[in-house]
């Protein structure tokens, strides 16, 4: 069954950890996976091509800039011939069984379009974002202010949009969104929504994705018997400012694509002032971060 479906890793630094994700790829006998590079300059591109470079079913795609991940999804789509394609982090490893898993519970619907694993620290435990329903609005000033402690007071105003605190399914179950990490689809959902949205650089993209399906008809499923490691953050620790600013900036984006319309434009004015505050705010934390460990702070 893996050899119905081709997998996309799109890799910018990931070290060491691009080995171990193609090595866990290759080991489940998929019909090719198709790297995207985007302008790495680690080593990371160069230690595989010395391991893996003459496997056939290992093609790679360089890009001379970092054009962003939704971009670069996009293109090693391109390569894809099979009718699911397995997105997936290079900071990831697929455990023995996981994309079969993710393709029979695929299978079980026409109405399904996507499929997720369950996203892994090394300890085991289960990581936020593997399943989730849509930061709204008051879900997503939940998660970003830490309300969601004050859930026992009443769960439903205090609930954020992450699911990984409920008890874990035992068998396949639909939910509204997943995480980009680990995101398997059927080729034809994919070509009816128009692929990715190359508007995100770095983060929501996923989201939008899976809200793209949904207002297409498609339905998404969170497959927990199909389990992967992940490293969770391992390719953007060196930059945080980075990854805070494509943050939050897709959380813009996301939010005036799919729920501006629905709240009047002064609260849409406040939603946009706090996701900005609180970039403000993760700018303040990181500096200060950064300097303890100049000065020998412990944190």
């Amino acid at each position: 069954m893996p050899q119905s479906c081709d997998v996309v890793v799109v890799n910018y630094n990931a070290g060491s950890l691009l080995e171990d994700c193609v090595a866990s790829v290759l080991a489940q006998g998929v019909n090719s996976l198709v790297l995207v590079d985007n302008d790495s300059h680690d080593d990371s591109l160069q230690r595989l091509q010395a391991r893996y470079g003459t496997d056939p079913h290992l093609i790679i795609l360089r890009n001379a800039s970092n054009t962003g991940f939704a971009a670069g999804c996009n293109l090693g789509t391109t390569q894809c011939t099979r009718p699911h394609i397995l997105f997936l982090n290079p900071d990831t490893v697929l455990q023995a069984g996981a994309i079969e898993e993710m393709i029979d519970a695929l299978c079980r619907s026409e109405e399904l379009g996507m499929a997720g694993g369950l996203l892994c620290n090394f300890d085991g435990s289960e990581q936020p974002g593997g399943r989730r329903v849509f930061p709204t609005p008051r879900r997503a000033t939940v998660r970003a202010f830490n309300l969601s402690g004050l859930a026992w007071l009443s769960p439903r105003l205090f609930s954020d949009f992450l699911l990984h605190r409920e008890p874990l399914p035992t068998r396949p179950m639909n939910v509204e969104a997943i995480s980009g990490a680990c995101m398997l689809v059927k080729r034809e959902a994919l070509d009816s929504v128009g692929g990715w949205d190359e508007g995100y650089f770095l983060h929501c993209e996923d989201l939008d994705l899976c809200m793209r399906f949904r207002q297409g008809g498609w339905k998404v499923c969170f497959v927990p018997q199909a389990k992967v490691f992940h490293a969770w953050g391992a390719c953007s620790r060196s930059r945080p400012l980075f990854v805070e600013w494509h943050k939050h900036r897709g959380m813009i984006r996301f939010y005036g694509k799919f729920f501006r319309d629905d709240y009047p434009k002064a609260l849409s004015w406040c939603i946009c002032a706090g996701v900005w505050t609180r970039f403000g705010f993760m700018v303040g934390y990181h500096s200060l971060t950064r300097l303890g460990r100049m000065f020998g702070i412990s944190q």
